[in-house]
């Protein structure tokens, strides 16, 4: 069935906070969604960003970000005051997310609200209605919660320093250390898993709320965990690892056209034939985690399952690397088994070799098919619309490209003339050529269509999500609070009823 979304990051949602997060703004966006048509809100990552602030660089591929929690919801609960909120400075850029301030400011605020409920909760009378208890909460994630919540005191508590650099004992997670850390720091423990529940509570409630209008969310599941995080310290058997749990070798990607020595990012490698021995235990728990989440699951890097490029540990750049064979369909299969027949998509982009393709079609997930692409080769090229096919979901652009005002004006002479005459343009008016881009994306035989909110919103690169091998300016974009009009709405339902995208609610069948 043919439907199409929106791509905007949480983070990106306006706030009265400094950043994105579960308020009414979110709710409002979801509103607006349903409004324009739209059958879906694709995100990136929830996970607590490390340095860098990156969605793709998680402390934990099961915690949610505290950055998201709702100040304003925790106030409703009488765990902060407004005048004890009035006190941060969260930012003052409604563009731009200033981390800096959000890191020294959020978690003050978050620890006042925690010790309140704690507080509360010596005395009985702190309740969240229609939620497990904190208890209840502990218990049934403890598979990861534990250890999240530990490592997060024990950072703290190091200034920050990643676990590499811990003492023995620590990096090593030996019993009598461990316990005498669990006791030392059993406070920061529990502030760690009390945001946590509240994270989950509000976001099941959006997510729940989303779900009734008819929006459903497409979440963001990376390939690799970051290094400086819960998952490799508190599972090294995971990974390429040696005796001391130093990789072996790291991940990232060959020198191309676009990178003369490659890219370097640095998370650890799996150990493939663990995972098979496990019947990939550690997977099938993660992606329930991620289904718990999210509606639909897009997976990151795709192509790493078929093969990954392993680059030796301590090298500077990725020029000395070689292609290894990864898990393969088993762990799909696998997948299918303890799962069964949930929607994932594939983000199989990049330089694709025939056995790649083929695991993507052995799995049946829809790969993802970006217009940008589509002009650098001939008319074969698959990105080009008339190219598509029914099984895949159509972009005009990702979170790691420019927004498409930002790359149509950066193309060349001869790109662009071809782009002009495949996409039938003959204006200079900026935005009637986004809104071309975006019919044609709308146009294809995809099911399904997703374009980036800036794309909508016809922004150039000053709202650029990602650029990728950089530092700094990235994950920064926030939308206004007034961008998101009613006219904007009508325009993106029209177009997406004349191609037959448009979501059906339930009051449309009941019209009908």
């Amino acid at each position: 069935m043919r439907n199409c979304g929106v791509l905007l990051p949480v983070s990106s949602l306006p706030s009265e906070y400094g950043i994105g997060c579960f308020s009414k703004e979110a709710y409002g966006f979801v509103d607006k969604l349903s409004e324009a048509g739209q059958g879906y809100w694709q995100i990136l990552p929830l996970g607590p960003t490390s340095y860098g602030d990156s969605p793709y660089q998680s402390f934990s591929t099961y915690a949610g970000n505290p950055y998201f929690v709702d100040l304003e919801e925790l106030m409703k609960l009488g765990l902060i005051s407004e005048a004890e909120l009035k006190k941060f400075n969260f930012g003052k850029n409604s563009k731009k997310v200033d981390y800096e301030k959000i890191y020294n400011s959020r978690f003050k605020a978050l620890k006042i609200a925690f010790d309140n409920a704690k507080n509360l909760m010596k005395t009985g009378k702190f309740k969240v209605e229609n939620s497990e208890t904190f208890d209840e909460f502990k218990k049934t994630n403890s598979l990861w919660l534990e250890n999240y919540s530990l490592f997060m005191a024990i950072k703290d508590s190091l200034k920050g320093v990643s676990w590499s650099e811990w003492e023995e004992g620590l990096r090593l997670r030996k019993p009598e250390t461990l316990e005498k850390y669990k006791e030392k720091l059993a406070d920061e423990i529990e502030f760690y898993s009390f945001i946590q529940w509240m994270f989950d509570i509000q976001w099941k409630k959006l997510k729940k709320y989303a779900n009734a209008k008819g929006i459903k969310i497409i979440g963001d599941v990376p390939i690799y965990v970051a290094f400086d995080s819960a998952d490799a310290w508190a599972n090294p058997e995971l990974f390429q690892f040696d005796e001391n749990f130093v990789p072996t070798a790291v991940a990232g990607c060959p020198p191309d056209a676009f990178s003369a020595t490659g890219q370097l990012w640095g998370n650890p490698l799996y150990d493939w034939d663990y995972h098979k021995k496990t019947d990939y235990e550690w997977w099938m728990k993660r992606m329930a985690r991620a289904f718990e989440l999210y509606d639909t699951v897009r997976i990151d890097h795709f192509r790493g399952f078929d093969t990954y490029y392993s680059i030796p540990y301590g090298r500077k750049d990725a020029v000395v690397g070689k292609w290894k064979k990864g898990a393969g369909y088993a762990l799909f299969a696998r997948m299918k088994e303890v799962l069964g027949d949930v929607d994932v998509i594939a983000e199989d982009l990049g330089y694709l070799t025939p056995s790649v393709i083929n695991l993507v079609k052995r799995t049946g997930y829809p790969g993802m098919k970006v217009i940008h692409f589509a002009f650098y080769g001939g008319a074969e090229t698959t990105y080009l619309p008339h190219n598509h096919v029914v099984n895949s979901v159509v972009y005009t652009g990702t979170h790691d490209n420019e927004t498409t005002l930002g790359w149509y004006r950066g193309l060349d002479k001869k790109v662009k003339k071809f782009a002009n005459e495949y996409l039938n343009i003959h204006t200079e008016d900026e935005k009637e050529i986004v809104w071309e881009v975006i019919r044609n994306a709308y146009m294809s035989v995809g099911n399904l269509t997703i374009i980036p909110m800036q794309d909508f919103l016809c922004i150039d690169n000053e709202a650029r999500i990602n650029t990728p091998s950089t530092l700094g300016g990235n994950w920064e974009w926030r939308m206004g609070k007034k961008d998101f009009t009613t006219k904007l709405a009508k325009k993106m339902k029209n177009l997406a009823e004349i191609y037959g995208r448009a979501a059906v609610r339930g009051e449309d069948k009941e019209e009908a």
